[in-house]
């Protein structure tokens, strides 16, 4: 088997490299020292200069003025976000943007899709439902009147929904299958209230009364609703990994110019050990964060497999949300009291970590999940 990326794949990573090269992980105001968001607006100037790399319309088509690259390349550009704490919707948008061109009708992609690999549109997606436990598509009713769609329910913590202009809502129809509206946000009917993530980002709890969808704006294709949850929750995976390799490295650097007895703290084996292990966890979300993202692409291209792509995202998601905890307590641990000053930029990884572990969910559900799978689909 070809572990290696594609030279498409590496050209983006180089890309996303020279753009978030910049970036101040501690360019808003601690979230520790701020009662309410960070910032009221995601980075902006950051957002222009990765439209103006091409890295919004990666993962389009030609057609819609993209590269045509895939969810392994989304991935690898995330992770390269997350190591600087990146303030933009590049997951939700991308993910949603994917939605919309695999399923939604042409009327819609051709709305949205050239905008939004421009940065000129910016989309996001409702993904935790009423209470962040229980599924997202139940969350919201969607019932046909006339020749649209009307939604009722409410979504919560749905990231960037204050600067977007359109939002992915999943809702269910009362006859079994998700389907997948795309709502402008200044639709008649819809609400947003402030919420704020543990990372200190404006996130909104969205209220649907009544909001009417165009038959052409909801994507109604078996499935979709499903790869798109699973994109976020792989991107998301991406995300902790990126995070992760970044405090690690910090821990590296701090130990190893920490001294205690005349010898830096590095060179303890006691420290030596937690780091190694630390490494080990960051090896194995890499591994199965491949493996998740290669799933859903051959997914697409009509590729099988023993168990269905959730399960390799159930596996990516265990790793994720565990690790990535145990990197930061690590990091803590070995910064000592340091670790806590607000004036250095760990804490702000230790709270982007926690809410990065929020959003993927308890490993225990994972292992359920994964069970459940297995116990559907025998591999013998």
């Amino acid at each position: 088997m070809d572990f290696t990326f594609t030279e498409e794949q590496q050209a983006a990573v180089e890309a996303a490299k020279a753009v978030f090269a910049d970036v101040a992980p501690d360019s808003v105001p601690s979230p520790a020292l701020t009662p309410g968001a960070v910032a009221e607006e995601f980075d902006r100037p950051l957002w222009a200069r990765l439209a103006a790399s091409d890295l919004l319309s990666l993962v389009l088509a030609e057609r819609h003025g993209g590269a045509g690259l895939d969810a392994v390349a989304l991935c690898l550009v995330l992770r390269e976000a997350a190591r600087v704490l990146a303030r933009v919707p590049l997951l939700e948008h991308c993910a949603t943007a994917m939605a919309v061109q695999s399923h939604g009708s042409p009327e819609l992609a051709a709305a949205l899709l050239p905008g939004a690999g421009r940065g000129e549109l910016v989309l996001t997606a409702a993904a935790h439902g009423r209470t962040g436990h229980d599924p997202a598509e139940l969350a919201v009713s969607a019932r046909r009147e006339g020749t649209g769609w009307s939604l009722d329910g409410v979504q919560t913590s749905v990231p960037w929904a204050h600067s977007a202009d359109w939002i992915a809502v999943p809702a269910h129809t009362g006859e079994g299958e998700a389907v997948l509206a795309l709502v402008p946000r200044t639709a008649e009917g819809l609400t947003l209230a402030d919420q704020y993530s543990t990372s200190g980002e404006r996130l909104a709890e969205l209220t649907l009364d009544g909001v009417r969808v165009p038959e052409a704006h909801l994507i109604d294709t078996p499935g979709a609703w499903e790869r798109l949850r699973q994109l976020l929750a792989t991107g998301t995976c991406a995300l902790a990994l990126g995070l992760g390799e970044s405090v690690l490295a910090m821990t590296s650097q701090y130990t190893g110019k920490r001294e205690q007895f005349g010898f830096p703290v590095a060179t303890f084996q006691a420290v030596a050990v937690q780091a190694a292990d630390r490494y080990i966890d960051l090896r194995a979300m890499e591994v199965t964060l491949w493996q998740a993202a290669w799933r859903l692409d051959a997914t697409t291209g009509g590729a099988g497999g023993p168990l269905p792509s959730a399960g390799d995202v159930a596996v990516a998601k265990i790793w994720a949300s565990e690790g990535v905890r145990r990197v930061v307590q690590t990091a803590q641990h070995l910064h000592g009291g340091f670790g806590a000053d607000t004036d250095y930029p760990l804490h702000r990884y230790h709270a982007w970590a926690k809410q990065l572990e929020l959003q993927l969910g308890p490993a225990a559900a994972h292992e359920e999940a994964l069970g459940d799978l297995l116990a559907a689909h025998p591999l013998a």
